[in-house]
């Protein structure tokens, strides 16, 4: 049975069919939205295929390049620095004047578009207000943002929803991970597939949800145990990116690969490296995100045994706070500060655990 392209996408049917019937028409502006981690960059991919191959199919040699990125017709476009800007969305202006190399018509793949600069957003609109014929744009954003009003205005808009518990749980399961640990990641993962699949081979992970889940009982209004323990989950947060480190030495290695074997200068290697530098922080934010929601459980299964034990209004206080700190995480604060400054916050459950 032949494997199609969009199988790869799971828990987005409704996003899917409306790409579907989108490959079809005259659009030349796609805007894809999602959260990290739904599926929209699997599915931009797939979508690219269908629009340079007019097939579903995931087994031909055109599939199999555009799904690693490496067919010529189909010019994927990653922010270096903080946000997509002048310089890069005048490589998208060029990309987009160049004829294509082997398929009918060449796709323009730009993600992130979210943190796009307003300059930046500026000299893209006026591309895709007269884009060339033999050319489609498949933009990815987050989120719609003000900035993006007008850009979005000019293309066909698919929405992708995080992904739900089950179907996380589902693919994992089907990738040969043990049910609990599926579970466990697709409960943490906040709709991440990409995540989730880190978390469900990552043996560590439930070892740092427990000692998150501690914190309390190790608490005791002191400055020198907030320390102690602010220390320990750094520690603990330098272990998880870990695995993201390992991937990162690979795709390092095939580009040395590559450019041992084509004699390519540059080949990417600032934009690689960008983008690892990246992914390292966000695995930091997001397992410590995780954490903290591990720590708020915490305070949130005591309130739930003893709602009126003298201790509630502080034990309801913590939580709260935990969920800010949690806000301030996608704010690029510095992390150990804002641990640091929670930890002080939060109440000992030492009276709890011993009664």
């Amino acid at each position: 049975m032949t494997t199609s392209v969009w199988d790869d996408v799971p828990g987005q049917e409704r996003a899917l069919d409306r790409l579907r019937a989108l490959a079809g028409g005259a659009v030349q502006s796609y805007l894809l939205v999602g959260p990290a981690g739904c599926g929209k960059e699997r599915a931009a991919r797939a979508f690219s295929t269908v629009l340079v191959t007019g097939s579903h199919d995931a087994t031909s040699r055109v599939a199999r390049l555009v799904a690693r990125g490496e067919y010529p017709d189909v010019h994927e476009v990653w922010r270096e620095g903080p946000a997509v800007d002048a310089a890069e969305a005048e490589e998208i202006v060029r990309a987009a004047v160049t004829t294509p190399l082997e398929a009918a018509c060449k796709v323009i793949v730009v993600h992130e578009l979210h943190l796009m600069r307003d300059a930046a957003a500026v000299r893209l609109l006026k591309t895709l207000e007269e884009p060339s014929p033999g050319v489609r744009f498949v933009l990815l954003a987050d989120r719609l943002t003000p900035e993006l009003t007008t850009i979005h205005s000019r293309c066909a808009t698919v929405t992708f929803g995080p992904l739900e518990d089950a179907v996380v749980a589902a693919v994992l399961a089907r990738e040969g991970h043990p049910r609990e640990a599926a579970e466990r990641a697709a409960r943490a993962c906040a709709g991440n597939l990409e995540r989730a699949r880190l978390l469900a081979a990552d043996r560590g992970f439930a070892e740092r949800l427990d000692a998150f889940a501690r914190v309390p009982q190790r608490l005791d209004g002191s400055g020198r145990a907030v320390s102690e323990v602010a220390a320990e989950l750094d520690a603990l947060l330098d272990r998880a990116v870990e695995p993201v480190r390992a991937r990162h030495a690979r795709e390092l290695a095939e580009l040395e690969d590559r450019v041992a074997l084509t004699g390519e200068r540059g080949a990417g290697r600032r934009a690689l490296e960008a983008r690892h530098k990246r992914e390292v922080r966000t695995q930091r934010t997001d397992e410590l995100r995780a954490g903290l929601a591990r720590l708020a459980a915490t305070y949130h299964e005591a309130l739930t045994a003893r709602p009126d034990a003298p201790e509630a209004a502080g034990w309801a206080a913590a939580v709260t706070a935990i969920h800010r700190a949690m806000g301030h995480l996608g704010l690029n604060a510095r992390e150990d500060l804002v641990l640091e400054a929670l930890l002080l916050r939060c109440p000992s459950l030492v009276p709890v655990a011993s009664s």
